[in-house]
């Protein structure tokens, strides 16, 4: 699938920010919202000198609020964004190296436990933000998974791990230095791919994964029962595009 979808789409590029910091800006406005929507209120963010630690810090919570309300359930996110600055503060001295540092389950298990962070956010903020190998699944992603028929039905709170851990397998065999990029590379090309072809409604044709169907025999996505929906919460590592294990790409059902 990677390879298939790379050859359509090529370098992506993400995340489409300038710093980590806003990366996690980023990470946390765009739950349940469009991408739009979170370009315009980091560029309010921009316009009052908040994109950085210190510009946030120095921020009213309800000047906050109202910079970030393009985005969406600004009364939710403003307060969520107050409370990692003040966990970076209080536990990391306010560095983000420090944050970064720090292991894998330990810094996921702590991001987890903060208001406003699910599972999608805390790992887009590990590996977009911090450089932490580790998959990001998503709404696109899942609807992908579920229409051709990649993992079997699974109930609403097992399914974000299961999508995470097909692409984790998908690159186990590539090298450890190589796989942060590769995941990045390949969840951006989910998005590439979701917003083309794989929205809520299937436009299947001129799809590049559009032959997997056919090859599995399945269905149309349309004519078949959608599964209920996961948790959907919504770079600039280099592309690793060039460095593929030589082994095919294939998330598909054996």
């Amino acid at each position: 699938m990677h390879n298939q979808l790379a050859a359509a789409y090529g370098p992506q590029y993400w995340w489409p920010a300038q710093t980590p910091f806003e990366v996690i800006l980023g990470a946390y406005l765009t739950q349940n919202t469009a991408w739009k929507a979170v370009e315009r209120s980091l560029a309010n963010l921009r316009v009052a000198g908040a994109l950085s630690l210190d510009g946030l810090r120095a921020l009213s919570l309800d000047h906050l609020r109202r910079l970030i309300q393009p985005s969406g359930f600004s009364t939710r996110k403003a307060p969520a964004l107050k409370a990692f600055v003040a966990m970076l503060d209080g536990e990391f001295a306010g560095s983000l190296q420090a944050l970064a540092a720090a292991p894998t389950p330990t810094l996921r298990r702590r991001l987890l436990a903060l208001p406003g962070v699910g599972p999608e956010t805390a790992d887009a903020i590990l590996l977009y933000a911090l450089g932490h190998p580790v998959p990001v699944a998503d709404e696109y992603l899942r609807r992908i998974a579920d229409r051709h028929q990649l993992l079997a039905p699974l109930p609403a709170s097992k399914r974000y791990d299961a999508l995470a851990d097909l692409t984790r397998k998908a690159f186990a065999s590539d090298p450890a230095p190589l796989q942060a990029a590769l995941f990045n590379e390949f969840h951006a090309l989910t998005v590439a791919v979701g917003k083309a072809h794989c929205g809520r409604t299937a436009r299947c044709e001129g799809c590049p994964l559009h032959a997997d169907l056919q090859h599995t025999k399945l269905p149309p996505p349309a004519d078949r029962v959608r599964t209920q929906h996961g948790e959907a919460e919504s770079r600039q590592l280099e592309a690793a595009s060039s460095h593929l294990h030589p082994s095919r790409r294939n998330l598909v059902k054996p």
